[in-house]
């Protein structure tokens, strides 16, 4: 019987991955990753020539069985995205529920992800969160909305820098252009930027410039 390693991997910096991962990812018999160009800079900087693999949103469904019955037949796979823990709001629920049904031992190793560091430098209270991720596109956007506006733990949530200010916009409606908000852009990059203040003052300040790269929100919760 083979295994599941689930390896996160930077989510800028490339020196923010573990000797453990770069360890793991040479051994495996197969990376399995979200794009395999994209991967393959991390791995080319590592001088891992393990044979990659296609594994991502549009295909994971099909290929899942495939990939189980290699497993059962004793070959080790590591399981890695473009950046940081693979399954957080990334490919890698199904595969990993799949193995524990077919009882092949999974192991995801700690790592990088970017809403931890988000969050601790927010300045918001992190003893207590929830981490939303992307928030739906268009159906249930408003439903979700209303119900985030009672929650009083600190929130957190993945945007793309297009939809940035139409986010920001929305959560003065249904959160209040007063609550706190910390918006962390290119974690660990050469331009990384973090911008606190009210949802207000953070909306005035993007809508004026307009942002670029991956960026994470936090909200403190309603008091």
């Amino acid at each position: 019987m083979g295994k599941l390693y689930i390896v996160p991997t930077p989510i800028g910096n490339l020196e923010d991955i573990t000797l453990r991962a770069i360890s793991i990812l040479k051994k495996a018999d197969t990376i399995l990753a979200e794009d395999t160009r994209t991967s393959g800079k991390l791995l080319q900087h590592y001088n891992i020539v393990t044979p990659m693999q296609s594994h991502h949103m549009h295909n994971e469904h099909k290929t899942v069985d495939a990939i189980v019955k290699r497993m059962v037949s004793g070959e080790t796979i590591a399981l890695i995205s473009d950046a940081g823990t693979p399954a957080i709001s990334d490919p890698g629920f199904l595969l990993t529920r799949a193995c524990i049904e077919n009882d092949i031992a999974v192991e995801c190793l700690p790592g990088a992800t970017a809403l931890i560091p988000a969050l601790v430098n927010s300045g918001l209270p992190n003893d207590k969160f929830v981490f939303e991720g992307f928030l739906p596109l268009k159906k249930g956007r408003q439903t979700r909305l209303e119900f985030l506006a009672t929650e009083t733990r600190t929130m957190v949530f993945y945007e793309s820098p297009h939809k940035l200010v139409r986010t920001l916009a929305q959560f003065v409606v249904y959160f209040g252009e007063d609550r706190a908000v910390s918006v962390s852009r290119e974690l660990t990059k050469v331009y990384e930027e973090i911008i606190r203040g009210t949802v207000a003052e953070v909306l005035a300040y993007y809508s004026d410039k307009p942002p670029k790269g991956e960026i994470v929100i936090v909200v403190a919760g309603k008091k």
